[in-house]
């Protein structure tokens, strides 16, 4: 009777444990969930910058081929690749002998007409005076008179070719015709070069340029104020800062792209003809909509935000289409609109129709 009586007392207390227990689970799964502190931001649209980064090269603002006016064999030349010339300075010379005989004979032949022409002066003036004092006809005094003027012609015929035979010889003399510095160099002395032919070509000391190859969109985009940072590739420290100068008419054939050139103000020493450099801007992509990379998370393998319903306090997730993306910051294309509540903070510890507190706001 005693172990009866026991048994039944042990039964009673763990039943007495057990509806205890069930008791406070009950109470516990009735009280409400905690809303998760989380926070957002409104949705809207602004301007967007666009950093663009390109390279290019230095040249001379002004820069000049130099060429001989006509044909013939180099006779010497005196330039040297990153030389510094003077206005005036010769570079080079052709061999002029052919331009030396014409000139000889153009000299001659001018001696020849003023001596032509002294002669029909003085006959002219005797048929004049003749003609006053009844000795000489008419005919013979017109004719005279015609022998002077044909000679002055010849004269002034003469002197034209001896000037141009001058020019001839001068035209075997290539000269700078600005200070500057050499930046290509063309035949050497012994060969044979024509007329137009590439010497020698002087980047004038006036300014400089940083020129860039850039595709046309960048040209149908860019405004003509646009500016532009440029640094040396090699050395970022050395900087200059310019404005877009002069854009190609026409695009390369082969590569398609347009010339521009960037007419640098005060570049630095360092930024040396024919240096590599790298030009910056930032150009406006217009009104976007744009989220911090924190809000960003995945659904279905797809880019995805939190939305919160300010109604309810509850979030829902959607697929958005991103459009370009950094560390800090995503551009959304398409997937939100404005005036939407984004979670930017909390995102990982969320499920769809969860209730949140926005951190800030009253609890």
């Amino acid at each position: 009777m005693q172990l009866r009586s026991l048994s039944t007392t042990l039964v009673a207390g763990v039943s007495a444990l057990l509806l205890v227990a069930c008791e406070r689970e009950a109470a516990t799964d009735s009280l409400p969930t905690p809303a998760r502190p989380v926070r957002t931001m409104t949705v809207e649209k602004r301007d967007q910058l666009t950093p663009l980064t390109f390279s290019g090269r230095i040249e001379a603002e002004d820069e000049v081929n130099l060429a001989f006016r006509i044909s013939g064999r180099l006779h010497s030349s005196d330039i040297r690749l990153g030389e510094r010339v003077e206005a005036g300075q010769l570079l080079a010379q052709l061999e002029s002998q052919d331009q030396l005989s014409a000139l000889r004979q153009a000299q001659a032949a001018l001696a020849a007409a003023q001596g032509q022409l002294t002669q029909a002066r003085n006959h002219f003036e005797r048929q004049q005076t003749l003609l006053a004092q009844g000795w000489t006809t008419r005919a013979n005094f017109e004719a005279a008179t015609q022998a002077q003027q044909t000679a002055q012609s010849n004269v002034e015929m003469a002197e034209a070719q001896l000037n141009s035979a001058h020019d001839q010889v001068s035209f075997t003399e290539l000269r700078a015709d600005a200070p500057g510095k050499i930046t290509e160099t063309g035949p050497a002395a012994g060969e044979v070069v024509q007329a137009g032919q590439t010497i020698a070509r002087i980047a004038r000391q006036d300014g400089r340029d940083a020129v860039f190859d850039m595709p046309a969109q960048f040209v149908r985009a860019a405004p003509s104020n646009l500016q532009v940072s440029v640094s040396l590739t090699d050395d970022p420290a050395v900087t200059a800062e310019g404005r877009i100068r002069q854009v190609a008419a026409q695009a390369n054939p082969v590569t398609r792209t347009f010339e521009i050139k960037i007419g640098l103000r005060d570049p630095p020493a360092a930024m040396r003809l024919g240096a590599t450099v790298t030009g910056r801007v930032e150009m406006s992509a217009g009104p976007m909509i744009d989220i911090p990379a924190t809000a960003l998370t995945r659904m279905n393998r797809q880019p995805a935000v939190w939305i919160l319903d300010p109604a309810t306090k509850t979030v829902a997730i959607r697929n958005v289409d991103v459009l370009r993306f950094d560390q800090a910051q995503v551009i959304i294309s398409q997937g939100l609109d404005i005036g939407e509540v984004v979670v930017t903070a909390g995102v990982q510890a969320l499920h769809p129709g969860q209730r949140v507190r926005v951190l800030g706001s009253e609890p």
